[in-house]
């Protein structure tokens, strides 16, 4: 109904940036109202990263707040994740997250598979 694939993930060194990209297909039926990144780092829950709602309010995490950005790309149902100033502490897989409005079933949340950002000292 809604699919998610991550990509943009890999290997920087500390300081260093990387955008990690989530397209995002759905069927006429539903409508996507908040977009958003999560991460689980080794040994760790997932947590919340950063969010944008269908009217372009984004919230950060306090952690990558003034280093990460989350935007969209509309044309392409595309939402973005720029990271930069990466720490070794921002290694984790990072996954896209939807949540969208059916016609009848309501709110749904979907999930991507992951892509690993490894950030090394």
């Amino acid at each position: 109904q809604v699919q998610l694939v991550e990509s943009g993930g890999g290997l920087v060194q500390a300081g260093g940036s990387l955008r990690l990209s989530c397209a995002a297909s759905r069927s006429k039926f539903f409508s996507i109202n908040t977009m958003g990144w999560y991460r689980r780092a080794p040994g760790k829950q997932r947590e919340f990263v950063a969010s944008i709602t269908s009217g372009g309010s984004s919230n950060y995490e306090d952690s990558v707040k003034g280093r990460f950005t989350i935007s969209t790309d509309n044309a392409n149902n595309t939402t973005y994740l720029q990271m930069n100033s990466l720490k070794p502490e921002d290694t984790a897989v990072y996954y896209c997250n939807c949540n969208a409005f059916h016609s009848w079933r309501g709110h749904l949340e979907y999930w991507g598979q992951g892509t690993q950002v490894t950030v090394s000292s």
